[in-house]
């Protein structure tokens, strides 16, 4: 019965520090929650902006096409901006968000079984996509399932900037000008709150989200130089890039969420086991000084 005393005090011990590790871990995951949470907030408020920016200027360029219909050898916007243009899809590209590391939950798991089956759904074989992994649990998952992987990223910060994943946004963006694919989905986890997250499959390439009739605020026309051709050859692949820019940010939120979800559950669970090991550690010391007292009473009962 020692023995056995000894074996749940040190279960108890043990459970008691992991449970001290996954608190911490807990609390790192949140802080670096409300971080991300406000970096996606300040990142929609710059998308929201270059967004009206490149509306307004598409909208003007529709209306200067207009006026020049008559004219059967002027060219329509799309040939101006091949990433407003939908051609025909020979290839299509997806870039696959995940973590690094895991401790997350069944965050990886939900975003690689969901886009498994969506592969499978919408393609007959793997010549007909490209896949751009995010995240080492997505490369590696990939990787071994002999998947074609046209590039990869691994080992982004908590807090990635623009300058950490342009790599990678930049090789997307010019893999679609060079045709390696005629479109381009991005899969992740959208952040909804701590508790929640939603698989998403956004359409990056080609940009198919700006409407001309939308009310931009724009309400007087602007001098531009050098032209609103040469302008919009450099916003429309910048505002694309901060697309998939934007999906990363919502990933990596997701992610932190994710991971303090999992750790609060672990953390609980610790507790859950601690309560259980104590009682069968109150039990047992119980039974064991009742044994002792049965011992001592029927010794002296022998006696008399």
């Amino acid at each position: 019965m020692g023995a056995s005393l000894n074996e749940i005090k040190q279960r108890i011990a043990s459970t008691k520090k992991t449970s001290q590790i996954t608190k911490a871990m807990q609390m790192v995951s949140a802080s670096k929650l409300t971080k991300s949470e406000a970096a996606s907030k300040n990142f929609q408020e710059y998308a929201a902006k270059i967004r009206s920016i490149v509306t307004h200027l598409v909208a003007s360029q529709l209306n200067d096409l207009e006026e020049l219909t008559d004219d059967p050898n002027y060219p329509e916007l799309s040939e101006y901006h091949a990433m407003l243009a939908s051609r025909p899809v020979k290839k299509t590209g997806y870039i696959v968000i995940t973590s690094d590391k895991g401790l997350v939950g069944g965050y990886n798991s939900s975003i690689l079984k969901q886009t498994m089956t969506m592969l499978q759904d919408d393609h007959e074989n793997q010549n007909e996509y490209v896949l751009i992994a995010i995240g080492s649990v997505g490369a590696d998952f990939f990787k071994t399932r002999g998947y074609n992987i046209a590039y990869e990223l691994r080992g982004l910060t908590d807090q990635p900037s623009f300058d950490e994943v342009r790599k990678i946004v930049s090789a997307a963006t010019a893999m679609y000008d060079s045709e390696v694919f005629d479109e381009l989905y991005v899969c992740y986890n959208h952040h909804i709150n701590s508790l929640t997250s939603q698989f998403r499959v956004e359409k990056m390439l080609p940009i198919s989200d700006l409407d001309p009739d939308e009310d931009t605020g724009f309400e007087q026309e602007y001098i531009l130089e050098p032209s609103k051709e040469a302008i919009l050859d450099h916003l429309l692949p910048q505002y694309a890039e901060s697309l998939i820019y934007g999906a990363i940010i919502d990933a990596k939120t997701a992610e932190h969420a994710a991971g303090m979800t999992a750790m609060k559950t672990a953390t609980d669970n610790a507790k859950t086991i601690i309560n259980d090991l104590t009682i069968s550690y109150n039990r047992a010391r119980q039974g064991a000084i009742t044994q002792e007292i049965t011992e001592i009473v029927a010794g002296a009962a022998a006696l008399e």
